[in-house]
């Protein structure tokens, strides 16, 4: 649809890195903002947002442990039953305790997020470039 395969790619990188921030409900709005300071396709960025969001869950924790490991925090596990128990104790001790896993988990996205987006990019340009060409050159 008139998009070149290097913007293409941009567009999947950047929706899959930003697709995969340990802050839930903040995908949509942060790849509509990319879509739209970048001048991306806001389709393709967003279709390469959703597609990660199993992706995302899987890496809250992950994410979480390694923003307590990065900054010496104490590590959370989120069972459910550990989760009510924090809420029971203090609900706004959880709040806060959560918050500040999530931001240290945050801190360690954004020196990941790059890493990824250059990977993805990197990876399917060259091959989005080879479907362009191959869709152009007729059947025989």
């Amino acid at each position: 649809m008139g998009i070149s395969p290097k913007r293409l790619a941009l567009c999947i990188a950047l929706g899959i890195a930003l697709g995969l921030i340990p802050a839930l409900g903040t995908t949509t709005l942060l790849c509509t903002l990319a879509a739209f300071l970048f001048r991306l396709n806001l389709a393709a960025i967003q279709i390469a947002n959703f597609a990660v969001y199993p992706l995302q869950i899987t890496l809250l924790l992950p994410y979480m442990q390694a923003g307590a490991w990065l900054f010496g925090g104490r590590r959370i596990h989120l069972s459910l039953e550990q989760i009510q128990g924090m809420l029971d104790s203090s609900l706004w001790g959880t709040v806060a305790e959560l918050g500040i896993a999530t931001m240290q988990a945050v801190a360690v996205w954004i020196l990941t997020a790059p890493l990824v987006a250059g990977a993805v990019f990197l990876v399917l340009t060259p091959v989005l470039r080879k479907m362009e060409i191959e869709r152009k050159i007729p059947a025989v």
